[in-house]
């Protein structure tokens, strides 16, 4: 027990002194002022503004972003998951990204994982203390049985957050690959990682509200990291989505809509397939064994 205490003091320490001697962009000062005086169109236009500078700011990451991508395949094509874990507005994004992989692919549910501090009631309600506990990241991971075939994203907008710094260090403990997301440069979980991502998007327009335009330069990089790995793992076929779930009207038509274009199939027959078989690729490759 005095191990354990004394590693999350540890950690905490560290958060707090790399706090005190670095000001963080993400919680430098906005560019806009006086923003209660403003009018609707002029906050709108504004917030829109700084928002035109996020792409940008990805797009000077993207060779680290390459380099992530390709590190994550080497370990899922042979079998490994993929773990993002972080706290608040980064944690809630890789859920997001996470639970949009199943029904988009038709991948298993444990292939790509989503962590977020304090559990799932944190999804929706902030947890109080959650993100600074450096020691419960390791042991959510663990109740995966995480391990060195699987690769793991540490997300936070400031790069500091003390539950996703404990977690990959244990992860290097473990021999277990990492890569970092961060809108901090230099940050502390970007100087832990295998392969670092830190993209910096300048001030936010209401100081140091990273779920703006922090959180949509991670949603943009978490799009290009699990799309690339879907297409690179064989679940995309030309530009479809050919293992997509049937989960709705809208996408029973358009799985039916796309096996007419593959096989020139009236759409009666390429519908019945497509419900028999359950997905595009299975329908279609049915047909050429015809």
């Amino acid at each position: 027990m005095k191990l354990v205490k004394s590693s999350r003091k540890k950690l905490n320490l560290e958060s707090k002194e790399f706090f005190r001697k670095n000001m963080l962009t993400t919680e430098s000062t906005s560019n806009h002022d006086n923003l209660e005086n403003k009018s609707t169109l002029n906050l709108l236009k504004d917030i829109n503004v700084e928002d035109q500078s996020v792409p940008h700011s990805v797009n000077n990451e993207i060779n680290a972003i390459q380099n992530l991508v390709d590190a994550a395949y080497q370990t899922m094509s042979q079998g490994g998951r993929l773990f993002y874990i972080g706290s608040g507005t980064s944690g809630r994004l890789g859920i997001l990204d996470a639970s949009e992989c199943p029904p988009t692919y038709g991948v298993d549910p444990r292939v790509v994982n989503g962590i977020i501090a304090g559990g799932d009631q944190a999804i929706r309600n902030a947890v109080e203390n959650a993100e600074d506990d450096p020691l419960q990241g390791w042991y959510d991971l663990d109740n995966h049985h995480v391990n060195k075939l699987d690769f793991v994203i540490g997300i936070s907008a400031s790069g500091a957050a003390p539950y996703v710094q404990g977690a990959l260090e244990k992860c290097k403990e473990n021999n277990i690959l990492t890569g970092a997301i961060a809108c901090n440069k230099p940050s502390i979980i970007g100087s832990m990682v295998d392969y670092p991502i830190e993209v910096v998007v300048g001030p936010e327009f209401v100081t140091g509200s990273t779920r703006m335009k922090s959180g949509t330069a991670q949603k943009l990089i978490l799009n290009m990291i699990s799309t690339s790995l879907m297409i690179k793992l064989g679940h995309v076929q030309g530009n479809q989505m050919v293992d997509m779930q049937l989960s709705n009207q809208k996408l029973i038509a358009r799985g039916t809509r796309m096996i007419m274009n593959q096989t020139g199939l009236d759409e009666y027959t390429a519908n019945d397939l497509l419900l028999k078989h359950g997905s595009v690729r299975k329908a279609v490759e049915h047909t050429k064994n015809w």
